[in-house]
């Protein structure tokens, strides 16, 4: 029987160890825990952001859940044995069922407490301290198996601040509660004294609020104040420190060094700043190591990274500081923002337009100015093959001027014989011979008239366009070509307009384009009868904005799908025509902005019309 009830025994052991190792492999690993104590209030911006700091580097951390609980102490507020009693008692059952793996300290009034209520609440859990300031007394606070952050702004680093900003600095005003409590600052009239033996301090670290701001509000120059945390106004009532900071500014007439970045902002210039999200964060960093295995013993305590010189540069510019009097490595806040700073992206959208336009007209000048340059190249080429032409001209006409040039030559030498013959006689006529010398003079006149004509044809003047008379130009050209003309038999006649017309051109380039016409249409007769040889040049104007050259004449006319080709270089209907009198045509009259078509006439025979604009008037 006792075998039996001892097997039974047995079983169930087997039974209930198999159950629990189930149940401890279905729940997972166990969760990890972190509580921080915190010295004031959670509720304040500065020890909000600890416990902000924490959980970021929880988070960080990545290696499973981390719950964290948070206690206010509130311990500045609240003092006494009785209270710390009572709070003893409800930390107790609070976390009667709830493991504590790592407690996060912050503060040096949560340091005491844990000296002295830890083993009564959390005896085995390890301790992180932060918030807490190296020196001999503070370390005296921590237990065994603990390690710590330290923060701390020192004496001298307000004192550095201060004179920054009053660079003449002989007064210091000391406001707030951690003036007295040595384990904050320690020994600050000593550190003062080393650093400034000759300042004056005034200590309001015992005064009520209200005396408070009666002094700092008539405090001489060469004074600053430095103020710690202040938690009531000595006289009932309890603010947070940076409400009770905000009234003490609210009447000082001085500059006022501050010691926590959530006090900045507040009316405080600034100084060297306790970052509370550094804090947390870098006490959070050693408990999470504690947590993942690290023995708190073997973690030395090391000052952290959580102080820095911050300045408010509105308080700055009240202050007339120079902002190259500030410690080294400082950050001005709230400035304000210069134009380039406030509209940086407008700046530099409009900017890339500008510049773009820029790039643009730039692209574009370049193209107008190698446009312009082709023009003129364009032109000097025309002109060139104007030119030319003329010459092929001049050489398609010599025979008509020789024969020209024979009859006054013929003329002189029958004249010059008949002088010699009448000088022979004994009493020489003279009258007779001075009419002979007469004709002679006159047929001379002829020849060189025709010799200057052909000069000035060939001749090449440099492009140049002025204003010139278009009923003379068409006029010349006929008068050139009248020698041609004769020699075969075809008649020219001109019909100029009784209106003066203008047109800003070159003269030369003009005549070339007109004489090209003509002599095309002296070709287009020279096979007709007698009756139908003949070539007519009319001027006049059109729209009253327009000069109108129209060169007719009467032969076949032009095939109705040629019309348009004919101006086309190297066409050509005759056998012997090499087809570019016509095209050096239309370039001329298209380079003065001008047209040239040509039509057949009803009564047969074609017109050639050149348009051009008028000259501006003047």
């Amino acid at each position: 029987m006792c075998t039996i009830t001892g097997l039974a025994r047995i079983l169930l052991i087997c039974l209930f160890t198999s159950l629990s190792c189930e149940c401890i492999a279905a729940d997972g690993p166990r969760q990890r825990s972190i509580l921080v104590l915190e010295e004031a209030d959670f509720r304040s911006p500065f020890y909000s952001e600890v416990f902000a700091g924490i959980r970021a580097a929880a988070k960080q951390s990545g290696k499973g859940h981390t719950v964290i609980y948070g206690e206010s102490l509130d311990l500045a507020r609240f003092p006494g044995p009785d209270y710390e009693e009572s709070l003893v008692g409800h930390l107790k059952t609070k976390y009667a069922l709830r493991s504590i793996d790592v407690i996060v300290s912050i503060g040096v009034a949560s340091a005491k407490f844990l000296q002295t209520r830890k083993q009564d609440i959390w005896p085995a859990a390890p301790v992180v301290y932060g918030f807490v300031p190296d020196l001999p007394e503070t370390r005296a606070l921590f237990l065994p198996d603990t390690t710590a952050v330290f923060a701390r702004v020192r004496p001298t680093q307000l004192l550095i601040a201060a004179r920054a900003i009053v660079p003449d600095l002989t007064r210091v005003v000391l406001v707030g509660d951690a003036w007295r409590n040595p384990l904050t600052y320690g020994h600050w009239k000593q550190e003062f004294a080393a650093v400034m033996p000759d300042l004056d301090v005034t200590d309001l670290s015992d005064a009520v609020l209200r005396e408070v701001r009666e002094q700092v509000g008539a405090l001489p120059a060469r004074s600053a104040i430095l103020t710690s945390a202040m938690y009531s106004d000595g006289e009932g009532t309890y603010y947070s420190p940076a409400s009770a900071l905000a009234r003490v500014a609210e009447t000082a007439n001085r500059p006022i060094i501050i010691t926590s970045d959530t006090f900045l902002g507040r009316s405080g210039v600034g100084g060297f700043l306790l970052l509370p999200e550094s804090i947390g964060r870098e006490a959070g960093e050693v408990a999470m190591r504690i947590l993942d295995g690290e023995v708190p013993s073997s973690i030395a305590p090391f000052g952290g990274n959580n102080v820095k010189p911050i300045f408010d540069w509105r308080q700055l510019k009240r202050w007339n500081v120079d902002e190259a009097n500030l410690p080294p490595g400082s950050e001005v806040r709230f400035r304000e923002p210069n134009f380039w700073t406030q509209y940086y992206w407008h700046i530099a959208i409009v900017a890339s337009v500008v510049l773009i336009q820029g790039l643009m007209i730039a692209i574009l000048l370049r193209e107008r100015h190698l446009r312009f340059l082709a023009e003129v190249e364009a032109r000097q080429r025309m002109s060139e093959l104007a030119h030319m032409n003329r010459r092929a001209t001049a050489g398609e006409m010599s025979a008509s001027l020789a024969h020209e040039l024979n009859q006054p030559l013929a003329a002189i030498l029958i004249n010059a014989e008949t002088a010699q013959q009448v000088l022979q006689n004994p009493a020489p006529d003279l009258a007779e011979v001075r009419d002979i010398l007469d004709h002679i003079r006159r047929d001379d006149q002829r020849a060189a008239a025709i010799i200057d004509r052909l000069r000035s044809f060939l001749k090449r003047d440099p492009t140049e366009r002025r204003e010139i008379d278009l009923n003379a130009t068409v006029g010349e050209v006929f008068r050139f070509l009248s020698v041609q003309a004769i020699t075969n038999d075809v008649e020219l006649a001109t019909e100029p307009s009784s209106s003066d017309i203008r047109v800003k051109g070159d003269k030369v380039q003009l005549q070339q384009a007109i004489l090209n016409l003509v002599v095309n249409g002296m070709d287009a007769v020279a096979h007709l009868p007698n009756d139908r040889r003949r070539v007519v040049g009319r001027t006049r104007l059109l729209d009253g904005n327009l000069a109108v050259v129209s060169i007719a004449d009467a032969g076949d006319g032009i095939l109705t799908g040629k019309l348009t080709e004919i101006f086309k270089p190297f066409f050509t209907t005759k056998s012997q025509g090499m087809g570019i009198g016509l095209s050096i045509a239309h370039s001329i009259v298209e380079a003065h902005g001008g047209r040239i078509w040509a039509e057949n006439t009803p009564s047969g025979g074609a017109v050639f019309h050149v348009s051009l604009p008028l000259a501006a008037p003047r």
